[in-house]
């Protein structure tokens, strides 16, 4: 039985795709519309299944989880982003000076520089 609900999901979004395209003469507005009502449609029958049922459970247990985590503040984000962005620089001077030591002393080996 849940074989017969998938194919009806997909279905039903394949007519939505067909729908879109074949009144393309229409109103963006409406065909969207159409869209999201059998994007619903399909998702309902999606829930109807097993594997329906347990992804609406997987997304339940996500989003409880996601309640329990515990956010930096705003003063936290900012002094992070700050020493990451110090640390960016630094290591760009750093890799800069590094590379300009070895394009002076490959120069003054090779004879190339003045």
């Amino acid at each position: 039985m849940d074989k017969l609900k998938f194919l009806l999901a997909v279905l039903v979004l394949g007519g939505a795709v067909f729908g879109f395209y074949h009144f393309g003469e229409e109103s963006m507005l409406y065909r969207v519309i159409g869209m999201l009502a059998a994007l619903g449609i399909a998702t309902a029958i999606m829930l109807q299944t097993v594997v329906g049922q347990q992804a609406w459970g997987f997304l339940g247990d996500a989003r409880t989880e996601a309640r329990k985590v515990v956010w930096p503040s705003r003063k936290d984000t900012v002094q992070t982003t700050l020493m990451v962005l110090a640390m960016a620089i630094l290591c760009a001077i750093l890799l800069w000076l590094f590379d300009s030591f070895l394009s002076w002393a490959v120069s003054y080996l090779t004879g190339a520089g003045g």
